[in-house]
C-alpha cells in the first residue's frame, strides 16, 4: 500500500494581522514542501485569525480575507491543503475552508456545528452549513462547489471536520464522510487550551481512526492569539487505530509543522454509500512522493517569522509526547507552560517593553512574577537569545542567551510597605525577586496612606478608627499602592500585571483600583488552593528541564494575608473568608454546577465532614451574599487568561446580573433546612428509673 507524508500545522496567528498571518501560512507551506509533505492541514480561520469577534460581520474583513486567499492559492504548488476564512454566501456568513491542490481551488467546505458555549460565540457571526447540502459559489472568478464535499486526489478520498464538527458524537461529519469513501479526515481547528482538554482531543481523533477506519490530521492554533484564550498547538496525526505523531505543545515558535508517513487507502471500500456526483470533487493533481518506500518517521519542523528580519529555522526533530507530559501532576506542568506562553505573546503583540508586578511577598504576586521568569527561561531554551531578540524586536536590545539578563530587563518587582507590612513578607518578596533575577524596588507608602486618612477625616469632621471604619482603612492602603505601580509601568512602557486569583474574585476579596490595578490578570482564572499547591511544587520540583525556585519557601511558609489591618489583629485571608478549599468547592457547586444553596450545603457537608454543619451553612450563605454583591467587581477586572472550562470571567464564560435578588428566598430556605438538621441531630433526653 502506498505511503504519503501528511502534515499538520500549528500557527501563532493574530486576528486581522493580514501580513503577519500571511507570512505564517507561507512559512507553513514552504516547510511542508521542504519536508516532502503531500497533504497539509492548516488551522481554522488561518487567514483572518479565529478571534476577530464582531469584525467577522464587517464586509471589508471578508473582502480582505478573499484577497489574501487569491495571493496564497498560487503558493500551494505541490500540496493539497486548505485555507480557513469567513465566506459570505446567500446573505449568510460561514466559517469555511477553501480547498486547494497544486495552486488550484477545488471547492469550499463549511463548518456544520458551531461552538456557542463557554468562551465561544460562533453563532453570533456564522451560520451552520446543513449536512448533505452542496451548492455553487464564485471564488476568485471561478465557480466552485460549496458544502458537504468529499475530495479525491490520486485516488485518495479526503474529507473535512472543522474543529467542533468532531465533538458532536454520532452527528460528526466524519461518520458520513467515511461511509462515502473518505480515506483521511483533516481537522482545521482553533481549540483553546484548558486543563485536561488535550486528552479529550486525542480521544475524538482516536474514535475517528478506530470507528471509521480512516487516517486523521488535526491542526491547531498556537499561543495567545487575541488576548484571553491560549492555544497549546498539540497537532495530531493518526492512523491504524493509534496516534502516530504528536506536535509539541506550548511552543515559542511561530510555525510548527508536524508530519509523518501514513498508509492511506487501506480500508475496505465495498460498503461505501452511493452519493450524488456533485458531492465528490475530483482533482487531477498527483500527490508528491506517494510511494511504498516513503519514509514513515515522524518529524517536527519549527520556524520563527519575524517582520522585516530573516527567518530563523529550527532543525527537524522527532515528533511525540514531550517528557513533561509523562510526569506526575500534569496540571502543574501545563500551568507552568500555558501562562508563560500567554504572557510572552501578550507582551510582543501589545508591544509593551516588559512587566511590572507589585510583589507583596504572598502567593499570588509570587506566582505572577515566577511566570515571567519561566516565560524567559522557556523562550531562551527554545528559540535562543537571537530568536528572542527577533520576536521582541520592539524591546530595547538585549544580547546573549543568559536568562538572568533578560529577566532583569523585562521584569520589575516593587514591594510597597505600610505600617501594617511585616518583615517576613518584605524579606520573602526580596528573596523571590533575587532568585528569579528581576529588578527589585522597595518603597514606603505609609505617608500617602496617612495623607488620605487625614484629608478625608478633616473633610467629614470626625476621626477614622479601626473599630468603626475597618473596610475603608484597609482599602485605602491597597489603593495608595496603585498609582505608584502604574507610574512605574508607564515610565518603562511596561504592562502592569494584576495578581488577583479566582477564589478572591468570586467573593470580591479585592480592592478595586488597588490590588486589582493592572492591564492583564494572568492568574485570575485559577483558584487559590491550586495556586498554593503549585507554588509549593515550584519550590521543591518545578517544571521539567528547569527545576525549582527554592526561595519560594519564604512565601510558602506563611498563611495568606492581605496585611491591611494592624499586625496585632493577626489578619489572615481564611479567617476573613473561610478555608480556601471550602470556598472553592462552594464556588464550583454554586456557579459551575448551578446548584441552589441547600444543594450546595449538602454537597459541602459530604466533602468536608470535619466541619460543623452550622459553620458550613454560615460559609455557604456568606459565599452567596458576597458573590451577588461583587459582580460589579468581576465586570471590572483586567482581562484574564482562560485556563479551565469553568472560570468566572463574565466576558468569556460566566454571565451573572450586576443587580439581583441576592438569593434571599433560597438562603431563607437554607437557614430553615439547617435548623431542621440541627433539631433532628439532638437526641431526646432519657431519664433512668
Amino acid at each position: 500500500m502506498p505511503l504519503l507524508r501528511v502534515g499538520a500545522a500549528a500557527l501563532n496567528l493574530t486576528p486581522l494581522d493580514w501580513e503577519g498571518n500571511c507570512r505564517q501560512v507561507q512559512e507553513a507551506l514552504e516547510t511542508a514542501r521542504t519536508d516532502d509533505v503531500g497533504i497539509l492541514c492548516l488551522p481554522e480561520l488561518c487567514l483572518s485569525g479565529y478571534g476577530c469577534e464582531d469584525m467577522f460581520l464587517a464586509k471589508g474583513v471578508r473582502q480582505t480575507a478573499s484577497r489574501l486567499l487569491a495571493e496564497l492559492v498560487p503558493e500551494s504548488t505541490g500540496l493539497f491543503t486548505s485555507f480557513g476564512l469567513p465566506i459570505e454566501y446567500c446573505d449568510k456568513i460561514y466559517n469555511a475552508v477553501v480547498v486547494v491542490a497544486n495552486g488550484k481551488i477545488l471547492g469550499v467546505v463549511c463548518k456544520q456545528h458551531l461552538a456557542g458555549d463557554g468562551i465561544h460565540y460562533e453563532p453570533r457571526w456564522f451560520s451552520p452549513w446543513p449536512a448533505g447540502k452542496v451548492e455553487r459559489v464564485e471564488i476568485g472568478g471561478d465557480e466552485v462547489p460549496i458544502g458537504d464535499l468529499l475530495f479525491r486526489c490520486s485516488g485518495i478520498g479526503v474529507g473535512f471536520e472543522i474543529c467542533r464538527d468532531a465533538w458532536v458524537g454520532d452527528c460528526r461529519p466524519g461518520h458520513d464522510l467515511s461511509a462515502r469513501g473518505a480515506d483521511i479526515l483533516l481537522n482545521p481547528s482553533a481549540s483553546h487550551f484548558a486543563f485536561g482538554k488535550h486528552e479529550i482531543r486525542e480521544g475524538y481523533v482516536l474514535d475517528a481512526v478506530r470507528d471509521y477506519g480512516v487516517a486523521y490530521a488535526y491542526a491547531n492554533l498556537l499561543g495567545n492569539e487575541s488576548g484571553r484564550a491560549i492555544y497549546d498547538g498539540g497537532t495530531l496525526l493518526a492512523n491504524q487505530q493509534e496516534i502516530v505523531a504528536r506536535g509539541p505543545r506550548f511552543s515559542f515558535a511561530d510555525v510548527v509543522v508536524t508530519s509523518v508517513g501514513l498508509e492511506i487507502g487501506a480500508r475496505r471500500k465495498d460498503h461505501e454509500c452511493p452519493q450524488p456526483k456533485d458531492h465528490i470533487v475530483q482533482s487531477d493533481f498527483i500527490l508528491p512522493n506517494l510511494a511504498s518506500n516513503q519514509e514513515t518517521k515522524p518529524r517536527v519542523s519549527k520556524r520563527i517569522v519575524a517582520e522585516g528580519q530573516s527567518v530563523r529555522g529550527f532543525k527537524s526533530q522527532p515528533a511525540g509526547c514531550c517528557d513533561w507530559e509523562q510526569r506526575p501532576l500534569l496540571k502543574h506542568e501545563e500551568f507552568a507552560r500555558a501562562v508563560p506562553l500567554g504572557l510572552f505573546d501578550y507582551l510582543r503583540k501589545s508591544r509593551a517593553s516588559g512587566f511590572v508586578v507589585s510583589l507583596s511577598g504572598g502567593v499570588d504576586s509570587a506566582t505572577t512574577a515566577v511566570m515571567v521568569y519561566l516565560m524567559t527561561r522557556m523562550a531562551i531554551a527554545e528559540v535562543g537569545g537571537r530568536g528572542l531578540s527577533q520576536k521582541l524586536s520592539h524591546v530595547p536590545k538585549q544580547e546573549g542567551d543568559d536568562p538572568a539578563t533578560w529577566v532583569a530587563s523585562l521584569l520589575a518587582c516593587v514591594y510597597q510597605a505600610t505600617s501594617n507590612s511585616s518583615l517576613a513578607t518584605r524579606q520573602a518578596a526580596q528573596e523571590v525577586a533575587k532568585a528569579i533575577g528581576s529588578e527589585f524596588l522597595l518603597w514606603d507608602v505609609e505617608g500617602l496612606v496617612q495623607d488620605y486618612v487625614q484629608t478625608v477625616s478633616g473633610a467629614v469632621g470626625y476621626p477614622l478608627s479601626w473599630k468603626s471604619h475597618d473596610i475603608a482603612l484597609q482599602n485605602i492602603q491597597a489603593r495608595s499602592r496603585g498609582p505608584g505601580a502604574w507610574m512605574l509601568a508607564n515610565l518603562r512602557g511596561a504592562l502592569l500585571l494584576t495578581t488577583s486569583n479566582r477564589s478572591e474574585s468570586a467573593v470580591g476579596y479585592a480592592t478595586m483600583d488597588g490590588d486589582t490595578c493592572g492591564g492583564l490578570a494572568p492568574i485570575a482564572g485559577v483558584d487559590k488552593a491550586f495556586l498554593r499547591d503549585w507554588l509549593a511544587w515550584m519550590e521543591t520540583t518545578g517544571p521539567s528541564g528547569l527545576g525549582p525556585v527554592e526561595a519560594l519557601a519564604a512565601v510558602n511558609c506563611q498563611p495568606p494575608t492581605a496585611e491591611l489591618r494592624p499586625p496585632a489583629t493577626g489578619q489572615t485571608d481564611e479567617a476573613d473568608l473561610m478555608p480556601y478549599r471550602v470556598l472553592d468547592r462552594i464556588e464550583r457547586a454554586a456557579i459551575r454546577d448551578k446548584q441552589m444553596p441547600v444543594e450546595v450545603f449538602e454537597t459541602v457537608c459530604r466533602l468536608f465532614p470535619g466541619y460543623e454543619i452550622v459553620q458550613i451553612g454560615t460559609w455557604v450563605e456568606q459565599f452567596y451574599q458576597l458573590w451577588c454583591r461583587n459582580q460589579w467587581k468581576r465586570e471590572r477586572y483586567a482581562p484574564s487568561f482562560h485556563l479551565d472550562d469553568e472560570n468566572l470571567d463574565p466576558k468569556t464564560w460566566c454571565r451573572f446580573p450586576i443587580l439581583s435578588g441576592g438569593f434571599e428566598r433560597e438562603l431563607k430556605e437554607l437557614r430553615a433546612h439547617i435548623a431542621k438538621r440541627v433539631d433532628s441531630s439532638v437526641s431526646p433526653t432519657v431519664e433512668n428509673d
